[in-house]
């Protein structure tokens, strides 16, 4: 097994007033070469946007998108005359392919919104575009992982261009939990915690803290505290399209 541990406070930052964003990996002004993805996971952006302010219509291509809005609603508007607005609970997705535009903007007037903006490198360029968004209302479970995103259209959650699976982990409890993996042969996993505290093999994660593994084909894991939530993120360590 191989690891790489990014803990909260190593990420990068971007405080432009109306946006404070942290950068798991390089990102706009924020460039680390040793922080430019994790396999195919290019981006990991942890956003709290202002009241009434946001994204203006902005251009993308040949990357999947997806948002997970942890606070508040998030108003989305793009070229495909899509308009949504997406809340907590729920989950976003968007293949850029050809190419889309698209625009993002707190709904809300009296708080902020907080969300995680994540870009997958796809395994096929040039795609139709396409967006999704579903409740994880039907699907989510308490005290294990359940998934919230794979490469198969009927599989549960939304889908990418990639071979990928995202689970979510709530768990009320301390537990101890394992997770294999999908596609040990060219995937790893990056994990990272939105609250609580957690143990993975030998290694503790706190709050907002990530960690990568990868050459293996199951790790353990143990939720130190209550209400603890993770994401996990199962994706191809080498790009192929």
């Amino acid at each position: 097994m191989k690891s790489i541990l990014h803990k909260a406070n190593t990420r990068g930052q971007a405080d432009l007033g109306w946006l404070n964003s942290h950068h798991t990996f390089s990102f706009a002004a924020y460039h680390n070469p040793e922080r430019m993805n994790f396999g195919v996971l290019r981006v990991l952006n942890d956003d709290v946007v202002s009241e009434g302010r946001g994204f203006g219509t902005h251009p993308h291509s040949n990357m999947e998108i997806i948002s997970i809005p942890l606070k508040g609603n998030l108003k989305h508007m793009d070229s495909m005359d899509n308009v949504a607005v997406i809340k907590e609970g729920d989950v976003q997705v968007m293949s850029a392919g050809t190419g889309v535009s698209h625009s993002e903007y707190n709904e809300n007037k009296d708080e902020p919104v907080e969300f995680l903006q994540i870009w997958i490198i796809p395994n096929k360029q040039n795609v139709t575009p396409k967006y999704d968004q579903i409740s994880l209302k039907e699907i989510q479970t308490k005290n294990k992982l359940y998934q919230i995103l794979s490469p198969n259209k009927d599989d549960q959650g939304v889908w990418i261009h990639q071979n990928a699976w995202f689970h979510l982990g709530d768990f009320e409890n301390t537990i101890k939990g394992n997770y294999t993996l999908n596609d040990a042969s060219s995937n790893g996993v990056y994990i990272f915690v939105l609250e609580g505290r957690i143990k993975i093999n030998t290694e503790i994660l706190d709050r907002r803290d990530g960690y990568g593994i990868w050459a293996t084909n199951e790790f353990d894991f143990e939720t130190l505290h209550n209400n603890t939530r993770i994401l996990v993120m199962e994706v191809p360590m080498h790009i192929d399209y």
